[in-house]
């Protein structure tokens, strides 16, 4: 159960919008994924500038669809322009459409950059990061690493980065090249699952036992100044079992995950549109956007959100995923309280300022009011 604790004391912060991009560059990564190149114009410059590590949502209607995908930027911040890498999912619509069509002079609806899968960077000395990532769990890693070798001297970065095979890695030859301009402060560490590596430790499934191992002979955790965990939901939340178990202070480790990994969690849409019949009981929702104030009512019956019962008055009602995960969606709860059914993306200190995420918020008292604005 949250309710609205600290509410006042939320810090200003840009919101993510929408501007139409063009892309530049499609290139081919793996059989499977492509990375695209997006022109930011000198005039949108500073809606899209970024850190290391955030990502951006991408909008397009597919099939009468509108359809919302969030994809890490790979690259470390670079004026005039950002890349992320699209990897097909099983299934995926926008990910298989994405890789056969895109090509460069196409023009998307693209998010200004969120997410705070970013680096504390240490200033006055050299740091060691590591990172542990799965498939396309590299994408905001390699701008983490890029980012933080070049902002103190010495710096040093690991990275664990598990694939089924060699021909499946993406960025491999970016990471080589990396390699290549440090090859002292630089560890790569390639786990494959359906390859034989020299390597019994770095040959198959990334399970607890092998973390432990990493730990144990190439990796120390009291060595290490921030984690950075990316990749699906079980490897992630088994990287952060494992860490805690050999004493790693959690406000170190930083984690990204792309999707929960559970099918029943939607994957972002319009308001479903609901009829509210008369005598219903019903949850009556304020929201605060853009300076404006909206209201509309939801029935208790139907376990609404409040992400969903706000697009179905206002379409510019701000979020990506709609899982839990990205974070896009959040809100200071100004009064009521609300259930906040999953929570992949709020850290515990904006949970203490009074942040949900509206997409898994779903109202327990009569009357709710969130401001998006906060």
């Amino acid at each position: 159960m949250a309710d609205n604790t600290a509410a006042t004391a939320a810090p200003t912060r840009r919101r993510a919008r929408f501007h139409t991009l063009t892309i530049s560059q499609v290139r081919p990564l793996t059989d499977d994924a492509i990375e695209v190149s997006f022109e930011v114009p000198p005039e949108l410059a500073d809606e899209y500038r970024y850190d290391a590590g955030q990502y951006v949502a991408i909008r397009t209607t597919l099939e009468g669809e509108e359809l919302r995908r969030s994809y890490s930027i790979c690259q470390a911040p670079t004026p005039g322009g950002l890349k992320v890498a699209i990897k097909r999912d099983l299934g995926g619509l926008f990910s298989t459409w994405a890789i056969h069509h895109l090509s460069a002079g196409m023009s998307l609806d693209v998010m200004s950059p969120e997410g705070t899968f970013t680096a504390q960077l240490v200033l006055d000395r050299p740091a060691h990061y590591v990172a542990i990532a799965a498939g396309s769990g590299i994408t905001p890693v390699l701008a983490l690493i890029e980012s933080t070798m070049t902002a103190f001297p010495g710096n040093r970065f690991s990275l664990v980065y598990s694939n089924r095979t060699a021909m499946d890695t993406m960025f491999i030859d970016e990471l080589a090249d990396l390699k290549d301009r440090y090859p002292a402060r630089l560890a790569l560490y390639h786990v494959l699952t359906r390859e034989r590596r020299s390597s019994e430790l770095l040959s198959g499934r990334l399970d607890a036992e092998r973390v432990r191992g990493i730990l144990d002979q190439l990796i120390f955790a009291e060595d290490v100044d921030e984690w950075f965990i990316c990749g699906p939901f079980d490897l992630v939340q088994l990287c952060r079992d494992v860490l805690a178990e050999v004493g790693v202070d959690a406000s170190t480790i930083r984690y990204e995950l792309f999707t929960t990994g559970v099918p029943t969690h939607p994957a972002g849409q319009a308001g479903r549109p609901l009829e509210v019949a008369a005598g219903d009981d019903v949850h009556t929702i304020t929201f605060r956007l853009d300076g404006t104030t909206g209201t509309v009512t939801s029935p208790v019956h139907c376990n609404e959100s409040i992400l969903n019962a706000a697009l179905r008055v206002r379409g510019d009602v701000p979020f990506a995923c709609a899982g839990g995960v990205c974070g896009t969606c959040r809100a200071v709860l100004r009064s009521g309280t609300v259930d906040m059914v999953e929570n992949y993306a709020l850290e515990p200190e904006e949970l203490a300022r009074g942040y949900v995420l509206t997409c898994q918020s779903i109202p327990t008292s009569e009357t709710v009011s969130v401001d998006y604005d906060a």
